[in-house]
C-alpha cells in the first residue's frame, strides 16, 4: 500500500513569512503523495478586529457569524491558500489550492445549536471526503493544499476547523493509503509547561487524553487537536504526529514532536 503524508499546518508558523517558507521546502522534500491542509486564524482575527469585529471561541474553536464567515473566507480561502500554492509552485511542488467547495472535496453539514451557537461552522462525517477527487489529484501528481472552509452543498459556505479537515481526510484516504498525519505548529508539541520546550510529552496514549486536560496540560486549541487525533486512529490512519514545523524534516527519524496513540 502506498504511503500518504497530511500534514496540517498552523499556529503562528502561516504569520511568519520566514518560518513559512523553510517549513514549505521542507514539505516539498518529503517524498511520496502529500495533501497539505492550512488554517490561519490569526490573520483573520486582526482583519475582523481591525474592521470592528471581535472574535469569539470556545474551547479552541471560533464561533462564525456572517461577517466572520466573509474574512475567513477571504483569508483562508484566498490570501493563504493562493499565497502558499504560489509559494509551492516555486519550489517546484505542483500544488493546487482547493476550498471543500471546489470538486465538492469536502462537504459539511452545518453544526446544529446546542448550548452553543457556533453559527456558520461545519461539521465532517465519514462521507464528507471525496476520496474520488482527492485521488484523481494525487494521480494527477499533483499536491492538494486544502483550506479550513467547507460547504454544504445548497450554496452555504461554512467554516471547519482545519485540524478536523485533517482528520477527516486521513481517516478517508486510510482505506486506499498507509495513512500518517501530522500536525505542525510553532511548538516542538504537547508540552507540560508552554514555556519549556524540554516538558515535551513524547508519547501520549488516548487514556490519557482526559488526565490530561483536567491537569491543564492540554488546553485551548490543542484540545480538538487531540480529540481529532486520536479518533483518526481509531479509524484506521496509521499514525499521529504533533511537532514544531521547522523540524518536519525530522518526520522520518526517531524523536519528532508527540506521536499519539491507542
Amino acid at each position: 500500500m502506498k504511503q500518504l503524508t497530511i500534514i496540517k499546518i498552523g499556529g503562528n508558523v502561516i504569520d511568519n513569512s520566514h518560518k513559512l517558507h523553510e517549513f514549505l521546502l521542507d514539505f516539498t522534500a518529503l517524498p511520496g503523495d502529500k495533501i497539505l491542509v492550512h488554517g490561519g486564524g490569526k490573520i483573520a482575527t486582526e482583519l475582523g478586529v481591525s474592521l470592528g469585529i471581535e472574535p469569539k471561541m470556545v474551547e479552541g474553536r471560533r464561533i462564525t457569524d456572517i461577517e466572520t464567515l466573509r474574512i475567513v473566507t477571504m483569508v483562508y480561502a484566498g490570501l493563504i491558500n493562493k499565497n502558499m500554492v504560489a509559494q509551492l509552485q516555486a519550489k517546484g511542488c505542483n500544488a493546487i489550492g482547493l476550498t471543500g467547495a471546489d470538486g465538492n472535496v469536502i462537504q459539511a453539514v452545518k453544526r446544529p445549536v446546542g448550548t452553543v451557537d457556533y453559527g456558520f461552522v461545519g461539521d465532517l462525517d465519514e462521507t464528507s471526503v471525496s476520496v474520488t477527487t482527492l485521488n484523481s489529484l494525487l494521480n494527477s501528481n499533483l499536491v492538494p493544499v486544502l483550506c479550513a472552509i467547507t460547504h454544504d452543498g445548497d450554496t452555504q459556505l461554512l467554516n471547519t476547523n482545519a485540524d478536523t479537515i485533517a482528520s477527516a481526510v486521513a481517516v478517508a484516504m486510510s482505506a486506499h493509503y498507509e495513512t500518517r498525519l501530522i500536525y505542525c505548529f510553532e511548538k516542538k508539541g504537547v508540552l507540560r509547561d508552554v514555556e519549556d520546550e524540554s516538558s515535551l510529552v513524547t508519547e501520549i496514549r488516548s487514556g490519557e487524553f482526559e488526565g490530561l486536560k483536567e491537569e491543564g496540560v492540554v488546553s485551548g486549541g490543542m484540545i480538538p487537536k487531540l480529540h481529532n487525533a486520536f479518533e483518526a486512529i481509531k479509524k484506521g490512519v496509521s499514525a499521529v504526529y504533533i511537532g514544531k514545523a521547522d523540524e518536519l524534516s525530522q518526520i522520518n527519524l526517531q524523536g519528532f514532536g508527540t506521536r499519539l496513540i491507542d
